[in-house]
């Protein structure tokens, strides 16, 4: 493992993984010299649900999807998938990998059913798939309807009805989401999640964390190519970031004041609020902030609070307590 710190909450030793990948290196060559995109990356992906590989663009998730897909080959480290390593044993497992990796082409004057037969007769799928994968994305009601009258989200989930053709165990997508507006990224969150519990694998890379938090069961977290966190969703959140509170009071200048006096980080919100976390001179650990200490605080310097709401930390503020000291993430320029 490479972060600083080293990544948090390696998942269980019993548990069994679709995807694996040990010590993962990949550079390529620029003007400046070489620039490491992946650097000795151990990812773990396990069976069943679905797990996010998050990370900022320029992270390194798509050149690892690549690698674990054999269109590029690593310059050292290991893969495995389904316990058989890639690209050497890639044919063996193929068959139950289903990706989309960029956006595939449909002829846009056939209709969805057309396009995903015309597909199906050149891979060697069962045309009866055809009208059960289209059922499974939600697209059984406009099976009939021309590609080029759908949606992007419809489109989007058109792409996963093809991955689905050959009923793949494995279902990788990278950054499906990307274009789409509230209602079609919905619509794409329910199908992975269906896809999932349906008992099917499905690793989906993202740079927007909160997003993927909303339906990942577990995630591995990268920067510059780097391990910095991989675990259950919730086993990350409670080890995470600072706790904090948003406080709501009439004379926010002078609670922050109070506040910071006696050692709380406090910060401003847009909305005229306070957000109030733990400091070094509170007498609390980064993890266990006192309300009541906060409202007693107040109250003896006659400021009374209307709100006291505690902020749990997300995804995305896990990363950047992760990536605060080496200043990863949105300045990195490696390729993704």
């Amino acid at each position: 493992m490479t972060a600083s710190a080293g990544p948090r909450h390696a998942m269980p030793p019993s548990t069994t993984y679709a995807v694996e990948t040990h010590g993962l290196r990949k550079s390529y060559r620029t003007r400046r010299g070489r620039l490491m995109a992946v650097a000795g990356l151990d990812l773990m992906v396990p069976a069943g649900g679905v797990h996010g590989f998050l990370g900022p663009n320029g992270s390194g998730k798509t050149t690892t999807i690549r690698m674990l897909l054999g269109l590029i080959r690593a310059d050292a480290g290991d893969i495995e998938v389904f316990d058989e390593y890639v690209p050497t044993r890639l044919p063996d497992v193929i068959d139950r990998i289903g990706a989309i990796v960029e956006q595939p082409k449909f002829f846009p004057s056939f209709s969805g059913h057309k396009n995903l037969q015309l597909l199906a007769s050149g891979i060697g799928a069962p045309a009866a798939r055809v009208g059960r994968v289209l059922e499974e994305v939600g697209l059984g009601d406009r099976a009939r309807s021309k590609y080029r009258t759908y949606s992007l989200g419809m489109k989007q989930r058109l792409a996963i009805a093809a991955t689905l053709l050959k009923d793949p165990e494995l279902l990788i997508f990278d950054e499906p989401t990307n274009g789409l507006d509230p209602a079609g990224i919905h619509e794409i969150r329910a199908t992975m999640r269906g896809l999932a519990d349906s008992g099917k694998t499905v690793l989906v890379s993202s740079h927007i964390l909160s997003e993927v938090q909303q339906v990942a069961d577990t995630v591995s977290i990268i920067g510059r190519g780097r391990l910095l966190a991989q675990g259950a969703v919730d086993d990350i959140l409670d080890a995470g970031s600072q706790e904090s509170a948003r406080v709501g009071i009439a004379d926010p200048a002078r609670a922050a004041t109070v506040l910071a006096e006696a050692g709380f980080a406090v910060r401003s919100l847009p909305d005229g609020m306070l957000n109030v976390a733990a400091g070094p001179r509170a007498g609390q650990s980064a993890t266990d902030l006192d309300l009541a200490q906060i409202t007693r605080l107040l109250a003896e310097h006659q400021l009374y609070v209307f709100e006291l709401t505690p902020v749990r930390a997300d995804l995305e503020s896990v990363f950047l307590e992760l990536t605060a000291e080496d200043h990863l993430g949105a300045t990195s320029r490696a390729p993704q």
